[in-house]
């Protein structure tokens, strides 16, 4: 008899820890894991506003390189209505520009651009998607495909050298002024991006702060595909620079578990913290946003429109109550 009950509770037992159930049925599926990216949406900053006018995106263009022999840089310029060429605007360039203008993606900066130069909040600029250089026998990036497998993405945005930098200050900016009145002052100077493209932004700032002093960064790639966590140790190494910064990254990017094993040089979100410490602790104007977001656009997307507002923020502000022009919202520019 006592056999016969032993027998019997090491049958529920294992029942129970095989996840069985005694009376035949089966068990329900366990709750599935919340998709981190599921709280971030766009808001109306990110959309076309009624009475706001809308800039004009022209293009594409394309951009051949001397620095990356061989190979051609296409891009897209975002004129405000605004835009008055007797007054030199403010310039803002986006790398994998195909995403940061998608209209039905996750950034959609023009239309943030739109929305906050109307407002005042940032001030009137060109802005430029430039997408990573190809040789023109390569597919240009998509949405599905941003071009890590079949373009210079990989070498362009993730080496930790200028010739990226070259690429934007000595190729890009010189065909820009060709057609645009843009302000020769670097605080005037915007670059932004994301994953790979956030890291080469910084790279072109901390290369030519000459040029760019403010930088976008969302779920930056400042980890060991060529040596991007480096730049914590360097930025504390080096003497400070006059650049700006708004890091992004969520606490569900990748976070360096590869093959069975964890490697911190591979964590885009603790290394995205190393790069906030470092800043801070070296005195940069730096600004952070840590969200539950893994590796893409939506946490940066919803964001962006105050990303935006704190990087320009620092713009000429009149108080005197008698100015029109002031309180008024930004029309459109007249033509001719």
């Amino acid at each position: 008899m006592q056999c016969a009950r032993n027998f019997a509770i090491g049958i529920a037992l294992l029942a129970w820890a095989g996840g069985g159930r005694s009376d035949g049925q089966t068990p329900k599926p366990a709750a599935t894991t919340p998709n981190p990216d599921s709280q971030y949406r766009l808001g109306p900053d990110s959309m076309p506003q009624e009475g706001v006018p809308k800039g004009e995106i022209r293009g594409p263009f394309t951009l051949p390189s001397q620095v990356y022999s061989g190979t051609q840089h296409t891009y897209w310029v975002y004129v405000p209505a605004q835009y008055d060429p007797a007054k030199p605007a403010a310039l803002m360039v986006f790398q994998d520009g195909q995403a940061f203008k998608d209209e039905k993606g996750d950034m959609r900066a023009q239309n943030v651009m739109d929305n906050l130069i109307y407002r005042r909040e940032i001030p009137v600029m060109i802005g430029v998607f430039i997408n990573p250089g190809r040789r023109p026998d390569q597919p240009e990036p998509t949405p599905r495909n941003w071009g890590d497998r079949d373009t210079n993405r990989p070498t362009e945005y993730n080496s930790l050298d200028d010739r990226y930098a070259r690429v934007v200050t000595e190729e890009l900016m010189p065909a820009l002024k060709k057609d645009y009145a843009i302000s020769d002052d670097p605080e005037m100077h915007g670059i932004g991006g994301s994953s790979s493209g956030a890291i080469a932004a910084f790279t072109v700032a901390w290369e030519r702060p000459d040029a760019f002093r403010k930088v976008l960064s969302n779920v930056g790639s400042f980890v060991n595909i060529r040596g991007g966590h480096a730049y914590p140790d360097k930025i504390l190494a080096a003497e400070k620079k006059p650049i700006r910064v708004y890091l992004c990254d969520g606490r569900n990017d990748n976070r360096g578990q590869r093959r069975g094993k964890y490697d911190p040089t591979w964590d885009w979100f603790y290394q995205n913290v190393r790069m906030m410490k470092a800043l801070t602790q070296k005195g940069y104007d730096v600004n952070y946003a840590w969200g539950m977001n893994g590796h893409g656009q939506k946490f940066g997307g919803a964001i962006l429109p105050d990303m935006m507002r704190w990087l320009w923020r620092d713009g000429p502000v009149s108080t005197d109550p008698d100015d029109a022009a002031e309180r008024s919202f930004r029309p459109a520019a007249r033509r001719g």
